[in-house]
Formats: structure tokens, C-alpha cells, sequence
């Protein structure tokens, strides 16, 4: 079994910060990208950022310049500081891990349960 736990969400007001963490623990090899993806209310999940193992980044436009994952191998963790945050990034984050369970194997993609991130005055 394979665990992905997120913590840091909460309510902020525009123009501030939080940092989301994401752990995967359990049956794990090796992890391959590792992200965060967002879904607002009445729309489709999207993705924010992801990270390689080799620490290659993409980001979404919209949070380019204000949001930056970060990754720490050995503790098969990635965060995401978000600045300047606005309204808009309102909406549940969801960590996404591509894991290979046992050396070998396929990699499979695996999911959070999500924490939700409020900006509001």
C-alpha cells in the first residue's frame, strides 16, 4: 500500500502565503514525478506544478513567479510554497507521486486525499 499525506492548507488572505507538504510512505522503489494539481468547485483538476527526481520543474502559468515545489528525495516529500496568493487559487490541492512499487515494476500513479486552500479577505 501506498500513502500520499498532505498537510498545510488553510484560510489566507490575498496576498499571502502558505506551504503545502506531501509524504508518500509504504511499498515504495523509487518515485518518479511527484506534483500538485488543483480543482475549484464546478471544474476540472489542473495541474499547478510537478517536479522530476532530478529536480526539473514545470509550473502552470498562472502560478509562475509566485508559487515554487520543492522535493526532498530521501523523505520522498515534495512542498509547495505559494506567495502572493490570490482568490483565484482558491480550490482543493490534490499531491500526485508516480511510484514503482518493487524494482521491476511498472510505475503507477497515485493520489492525496486532498487539502483545501482558501484566499479570502
Amino acid at each position: 500500500q501506498v500513502q500520499l499525506v498532505e498537510s498545510g492548507g488553510g484560510l489566507v488572505q490575498p496576498g499571502g502565503s502558505l506551504r503545502l507538504s506531501c509524504a508518500a510512505s509504504g511499498n515504495i522503489f523509487s518515485i518518479n514525478t511527484m506534483g500538485w494539481y488543483h480543482q475549484a468547485p464546478e471544474k476540472q483538476r489542473e495541474l499547478v506544478a510537478t517536479i522530476t527526481s532530478g529536480g526539473r520543474t514545470n509550473y502552470a502559468d498562472s502560478v509562475k513567479g509566485r508559487f515554487t515545489i520543492s522535493r526532498d528525495n530521501a523523505k520522498n516529500t515534495i512542498y509547495l510554497q505559494m506567495n502572493s496568493l490570490k482568490p483565484e487559487d482558491t480550490a482543493v490541492y490534490y499531491c500526485y507521486a508516480a511510484i514503482i512499487p518493487s524494482y521491476g515494476s511498472s510505475w503507477y500513479p497515485y493520489w492525496g486525499q486532498g487539502t483545501q486552500v482558501t484566499v479570502s479577505s
